[in-house]
């Protein structure tokens, strides 16, 4: 079987089934869309091979491959999410754009282009087939492209059996657009000595720093009467979410902050005189900077009441995952390797602190290791999203390259 051979056709029929999850849900997976993916993944991993595939109460689906050789080595994992984003992704339409040019603007449709004015990051792709929407949904290369790109290494290897490699562990999962969907991993159970999420961005990505995160919500309890007669009697809850948004530091938002920085990022706001609501996501490279931030919108509640001389503001705070970095600076053995495979490969590794988090930040604290490698997505999470088949072949040339070097004495 040729390495590639089924890995854009595979991509294409997992891209076009809808698997978005869902924040307001309170079961776990969060959606049946994504519950009935993954069993038809966990009876497509069974017909291509591979071993101990079984479904988890988490939703995840594991699966292994046994070692073909006769020495130990360590356990390697590849783990990808199948949920999308929180954008449309009902009757998602692949579209296939062989030989781009490098140069010009992709027309999506009659409504929508792919804009090198508005996305300069195409000029990097000349010669490369690319993958996009109609620009009516995303296109969900984050995360099915890492999907496809395990599965098809997976394949390879097992029609292959002269491809010498220890034992690799492999899990997809849900719910990780909505942040909970490692919440649960059983490191234990899977095995690995260190793993991969295969859930990073262009070629050479290999993330091994993250946010630390937190969700915060803002809930205020006003005193609504008819405005006519509101002097010293109202109290506008909408009114007292912009003069606690106004309260917090101007620069510090995400339009504002790159590299390290971290911010307080407004997501939802609502409500009325009566009540209202504003969420925040907190988010921070450095610990202590990060426990700041939290600490300083319960100052800002604190001092709002006291003005009020009543509790009418709360906070609820809620951890969502820490930055792996203090985890994996002590056992750098995953990232060493990672590094090394795409050097072998002639791929130059980015190492940056991304900004942003991965299942692999809660899968580090839980005991297994695991920094993010390139899946391949661009302009992710929206109507722009587009993924290289050139880079999805490179990605599963990485995961092949990691389990050769792995063997290595």
């Amino acid at each position: 079987m040729a390495k590639y051979e089924n890995l854009v056709p595979r991509f294409i029929k997992y891209a076009k089934v809808n698997t978005r999850s869902n924040e307001e849900s309170t079961t776990v997976p969060s959606d049946p869309k994504e519950v009935a993916f993954l069993a038809d993944l966990a009876t497509e991993l069974k017909t291509i091979g591979l071993q101990n595939v079984r479904t988890m109460k988490d939703g995840y689906v594991f699966a292994e491959l046994a070692s073909n050789i006769d020495k130990d080595v360590p356990t390697i994992g590849f783990i990808s999410h199948v949920d999308t984003a929180d954008f449309n992704s009902e009757n998602v339409q692949p579209q296939i754009h062989e030989n781009y040019d490098g140069k010009s603007d992709l027309k999506l449709s009659d409504e929508w282009t792919l804009s090198q004015a508005e996305f300069p990051n195409m000029k990097n792709y000349e010669g490369h087939t690319l993958i996009t929407s109609d620009g009516s949904t995303l296109l969900g290369a984050d995360d099915k492209a890492g999907v496809a790109e395990i599965i098809a290494a997976m394949e390879y290897l097992i029609a292959n059996p002269d491809v010498k490699h220890g034992t690799i562990k492999v899990a997809f999962g849900p719910d990780e657009e909505i942040g909970i969907g490692a919440d649960n991993f059983d490191t234990k159970e899977f095995g690995a000595d260190f793993a991969y999420t295969v859930d990073g961005g262009p070629l050479g990505e290999l993330e091994w720093e993250t946010f630390n995160a937190a969700d915060a919500k803002i809930s205020v309890q006003g005193k609504n009467v008819h405005p006519g007669s509101a002097k010293d009697t109202m109290i506008n809850a909408i009114q007292v979410v912009m003069d606690f948004h106004a309260a917090l530091p101007e620069h510090d938002r995400p339009e504002h902050t790159e590299g390290t920085e971290g911010f307080w990022h407004a997501m939802q706001i609502g409500g009325s005189p009566e009540a209202a609501t504003i969420r925040y996501i907190v988010r921070d490279h450095d610990r202590q900077k990060f426990e700041e931030r939290k600490q300083l919108l319960l100052t800002i509640a604190d001092k709002m009441n006291a003005d009020f001389g009543s509790d009418r503001i709360k906070v609820e705070i809620k951890d969502q995952y820490f930055n792996m970095g203090e985890v994996l600076k002590d056992d750098m053995r995953s990232v060493d390797l990672a590094a090394n495979a795409m050097k072998a490969l002639d791929i130059k590794p980015l190492i940056e602190p991304v900004r942003g988090g991965t299942d692999g930040s809660k899968i580090t604290f839980l005991g297994t290791p695991t920094p993010n490698l390139f899946a391949g997505g661009e302009n992710m999470h929206s109507r722009f999203e587009f993924v290289s088949a050139q880079v999805m072949e490179q990605a599963v040339d990485t995961l092949l390259k990691i389990s050769e070097l792995n063997i290595a004495d």
